[in-house]
């Protein structure tokens, strides 16, 4: 890559990046427990997949390279009743743990945070910097 990273490109990156993977894990849970007619159509977990981006100075930041579905199969389960239900009865589940993607979220906030805060700091430095200037 040629080009140089400042403090601020990494950090927004990094937000950038979380976001992302904020926005999938609010979908897996939103899409928790829903139901589907077959194993097919049921809803798999989205996760993002980050890669890391170096500039000509070996400074690096991140981005997200795709989103993958999760291998996880969902849960088949026999419900007669409901309107979605296959010849034999059956519904099928989404496969999202909701505890796991709970726990995601909080790591992905605190990793929000932690930018925002880099960013603070930069910002203060830097009008420390100009003040001592004046």
């Amino acid at each position: 890559m040629a080009s140089n990273f400042s403090v601020f490109d990494i950090s927004g990156r990094a937000m950038s990046a979380q976001l992302v993977r904020l926005n999938t894990t609010a979908s897996n849970l939103a899409n928790a427990g829903t139901i589907a007619g077959s194993e097919a159509e049921a809803f798999r977990s989205l996760k993002p997949v980050f890669r890391t981006v170096m500039d000509d100075h070996g400074r690096a930041t991140v981005q997200v390279d795709q989103v993958t579905t999760s291998k996880m199969a969902p849960s088949k389960r026999h419900d007669p009743s409901n309107p979605l239900a296959d010849k034999d009865g059956n519904v099928w589940q989404a496969a999202v743990d909701s505890a796991a993607e709970m726990v995601e979220m909080v790591e992905t906030a605190r990793q929000y945070q932690n930018n925002v805060q880099v960013l603070e700091t930069a910002k203060g430095l830097i009008n420390e910097t100009l003040r001592m200037g004046q």
